[in-house]
């Protein structure tokens, strides 16, 4: 019978730094789009303000499940603008884009997550780490899923 080895600190290290980054990139994403669905003006106003709501509560409630996984890891989990804005890929929105490039700006920010969740699978993987690798997968399934519905919005 073969034993679990327990992860070695460089390990959980590198899926900490993995999961920061996608922390971060949620973090920025959910600001943007709680900040959206404030500013969301036009025709479709109703309907666009109703799936921000849904899409930042979905992000706020997933922010906690990574930072705890962070912690659960025995790492401290980053939790201020200024360690946020060193870690995220997701750029800030400048004033108050039109609804078109609010879509726009935020299939952006769900394709960023997408790519930083998948950068930190391998290493993940490689300490055999399940629990991460299935908060990865769900996160990817969540996101792809929003993808696909903000670029329905897309396409004419």
């Amino acid at each position: 019978m073969n034993a679990i080895k327990p992860m070695s600190q460089p390990q959980k290290d590198a899926i900490v730094q993995g999961l920061s980054a996608l922390l971060a990139d949620s973090y920025t994403l959910y600001l943007k789009t709680h900040n959206f669905h404030w500013n969301v003006t036009g025709p479709q106003f109703q309907t666009l303000h109703l799936m921000f709501e849904t899409q930042y509560t979905e992000l706020a409630l997933a922010v906690d499940l990574i930072a705890e996984r962070i912690r659960a890891l025995g790492a401290p989990a980053p939790g201020s603008y200024a360690e946020f804005g060193k870690l995220t890929s997701i750029k800030e929105a400048a004033g108050v884009p039109k609804a078109v490039e609010m879509i726009r700006q935020l299939l952006d920010g769900q394709e960023t997550v997408i790519g930083t969740a998948k950068k930190a699978f391998p290493a993940a993987e490689a300490a055999e780490d399940q629990v991460t690798m299935d908060l990865l997968t769900q996160r990817l399934q969540i996101h792809e899923k929003t993808a696909w519905m903000l670029r329905s919005f897309t396409e004419s």
